[in-house]
């Protein structure tokens, strides 16, 4: 029985991390908008309703599927680290890690995504789409237990900076759940780059776009931001913020028994979902047994080998080379899957394939003791997918967390801190350098067949994304589940590698399995050498999965939302 309806439609469908995010996107569609502008609204309102874990200033990496041209594109929104960043400097002063504040900032890169996509793909202007949000920010709604959690989570964190305990501890103190909460701040720096395009709206919806991002990336805000920086040792400058400008890139894509699954490139951790899955084209899943002891053993086991090559091989492409072919194709893949044994667990992370020609690079500095002691960090970030009545898709994770920076005083934000997703390793694929990017965790999804048959799919929860919108994939397609089931049902995720977020925790073995996965499971896993550590049955710490289907031929949209968290999906 699922937890949550699975909601039906006939024209468009929305599912968001967060319900007024979800409502947000949803006036929009009804208002005539289309699927770009649908979830460019629920973007930024998540960066209001879900502030703990998006930033209006963070990341937002975006799968769009354009029904006109019958193509599917990337938005890599995600800001590069600044000019005068410098990794020595985490090496000689930081005991090589890259400490929360200041010094972990990038260039701020959701705003830019969102009027990109707007601007391209989109027919409304930003004002139209930022509406909801401002009125979220400036109105305030009720707390959520989800985000209750968070910042109980992360207090003291919070109370590193003054500016950052008087919005999320109003009062010194945690909001509790149906407590009114506001950000007058923010909703402040929104309205200013919609009262900068309308301004210059007479120039054409184009000239309007443009005027909303120079108020952010050229004008007060982005001066605000510099300023701070520079009076408080950062590295964030006007000329970084002026000169950022996100990408519209190809996607990457494997193929899964007849489905496409398409994501963002290695500049984030997307194609590790496509190589778990094409580690697993060989294994008859179906006969294994839904959740079964020898089903989850060899999905965790595929698991551990993505990530050992994600470890390996995966940084921005503009600096390093990746054989993302190679990772991707069947025959090294073959060969991968003869490190799965039946009758044993990797007591730790898998050593990476070889890759000819890949091996000369010196290898990046083993996990420290500190982080070999750190406890799970699960990582933060929303969701939202939408299909529109056109049959348009967009799959997009905008994130960032508002507990580990500073907010710029008078703006009500934090500049993106996903710095804290490189590395001050020397010789590390993902180790910091002027204009990279880090090697990003939020990795939004499209599986597709043909025109008949859509899928965008993704979650939050840091590297437990790609675990758990993998099982969901699988229990919809290996097992045919309806997609609300497919959401709903236990899951387990893996800690054998080291983490994406400083400190990079690495806990070897260690496998989190919910409860509903069934006590016997569990201790045939831990027979075979898995460290099983137990989870409530609906846990906040195995990603947060939402989906929508669309299935073209019968004419009918499913949504689906994970009872995990706040999401809820919307369809007509």
């Amino acid at each position: 029985m699922s937890l949550q309806p699975m909601i039906t439609g006939a024209r468009y469908m929305i599912s968001a991390g967060h319900y007024l995010a979800t409502e947000a996107g949803w006036a929009v569609l009804q208002a005539g908008g289309n699927a770009i502008d649908a979830a460019v609204a629920a973007g930024i309102a998540l960066g209001v309703v879900h502030s703990d874990q998006v930033q209006f200033t963070g990341v937002a990496p975006m799968v769009i599927y354009l029904k006109e041209r019958d193509e599917v594109v990337t938005v890599a929104g995600l800001g590069t680290w600044p000019r005068a960043a410098r990794l020595e400097t985490f090496v000689a002063e930081h005991g090589g890690t890259i400490p929360p504040g200041v010094l972990r900032t990038v260039v701020p890169s959701a705003p830019d995504a969102w009027i990109l996509a707007l601007e391209k793909f989109g027919t409304m202007s930003f004002g139209d789409v930022a509406a909801a949000a401002i009125r979220y920010a400036r109105d305030g709604f009720t707390m959520h237990p989800v985000m209750a959690h968070w910042i109980e989570k992360n207090a003291a964190s919070y109370r590193r900076w003054p500016q950052n305990a008087a919005i999320w501890l109003p009062g010194g103190s945690v909001p509790r759940e149906g407590e009114r909460f506001v950000q007058q701040d923010l909703a402040r720096s929104i309205q200013f780059m919609v009262d900068e395009e309308r301004a210059a709206a007479p120039r054409g919806r184009a000239a309007g776009l443009a005027a909303a991002r120079d108020a952010f990336y050229r004008g007060d805000l982005a001066q605000a931001m510099a300023r701070y920086h520079r009076e408080h040792g950062g590295w964030l400058t006007a000329e970084d913020l002026a000169t950022y400008r996100s990408e519209i890139v190809p996607p990457v894509r494997a193929t899964f028994r007849g489905t496409d699954v398409l994501t963002c490139g290695p500049w984030c951790q997307g194609p590790t979902l496509l190589q778990m899955l094409a580690l697993l084209d060989g294994v008859d899943l179906a006969a294994l047994g839904h959740n079964t002891a020898a089903y989850a053993h060899v999905v965790t086991e595929a698991m551990k080998l993505a990530f050992a090559d994600r470890e390996r091989y995966y940084g921005d492409p503009r600096f390093v080379r990746v054989p993302m072919h190679t990772l991707l194709s069947p025959a090294y893949n073959a060969e991968r899957r003869r490190l799965i044994r039946d009758d044993r667990a990797w007591p730790e992370m898998p050593p990476p394939g070889h890759v000819p020609g890949f091996d000369a690079r010196p290898a990046p500095g083993q996990p420290s003791a500190a982080a070999l002691a750190s406890p799970v960090v699960p990582g933060d970030t929303s969701y939202v997918c939408v299909v529109d009545a056109k049959g348009n898709v967009v799959s997009a994770t905008p994130s960032d967390s508002s507990w580990d920076g500073p907010v710029i005083p008078g703006l009500g934000f934090v500049p993106s801190t996903r710095g804290s997703q490189s590395w001050a390793v020397p010789g590390h694929t993902s180790c910091v350098a002027p204009g990279k990017r880090p090697r990003l965790t939020p990795n939004p999804a499209l599986a597709r067949r043909g025109n008949r048959w859509f899928m965008p799919f993704g979650a939050p929860g840091g590297d437990l994304q790609a675990q758990g919108m993998m099982q969901v994939f699988l229990n919809h397609v290996v097992f045919g589940m309806s997609v609300q089931e497919a959401i709903d049902a236990p899951r387990f995720v893996t800690h054998s590698f080291p983490g994406s977020f400083e400190p990079h925790p690495y806990l070897p073995g260690r496998l989190d399995v919910e409860a509903g996965v069934g006590r016997a499971t569990g201790e045939a896993l831990a027979a075979l050498g898995h460290r099983v550590e137990w989870l409530p049955d609906i846990s906040i710490n195995t990603a947060g999965v939402c989906a929508i289907v669309a299935d073209h031929e019968a004419g009918i949209l499913y949504g689906g939302a994970d009872p995990r968290r706040a999401a809820r999906a919307m369809g007509w």
